[in-house]
């Protein structure tokens, strides 16, 4: 499957009706940017059950903001509408790889009641 774009108008339906998102945010001036390119679409041709999202911080800049990205390319991985990993960097493709395993092996019911743990301490007066 191929690469998907993603803009600040499909970024949330996409990432919440997948079980498993890669979102590359890169920009075309970035050189480790278009290094990463073909490792990532190779990685979308080899796992047809993962989107791989792809965002254009220059064309998307509100949606790399509100991403927080800082720096470039930055990968995130999405499970089931959950941030699971989050870093700046390309990755090498065997890395990618054992991201993606392990993004799918994720226990997710433990995962969303860490979450709402961490929720409650952060806001215990809310409670």
């Amino acid at each position: 499957m191929a690469t998907q774009t993603l803009t600040q108008q499909n970024f949330d339906e996409v990432v919440t009706t997948n079980d498993v998102v890669l979102v590359d945010f890169w920009a075309s001036w970035c050189g480790p940017c278009r290094s990463f390119a073909p490792t990532f679409e190779a990685s979308a041709e080899a796992n047809p059950d993962v989107v791989h999202g792809k965002v254009d911080t220059e064309a998307q800049q509100e949606l790399a903001q509100a991403a927080n990205i800082r720096s470039i390319p930055t990968i995130m991985a999405f499970r089931e509408g959950v941030l699971v990993f989050a870093q700046p960097g390309a990755l090498a493709p065997e890395a990618l790889a054992e991201l993606i395993g392990q993004v799918k092996a994720l226990d997710m019911e433990h995962v969303r009641k860490q979450l709402a743990e961490q929720q409650a301490q952060a806001a215990p007066d809310e409670a």
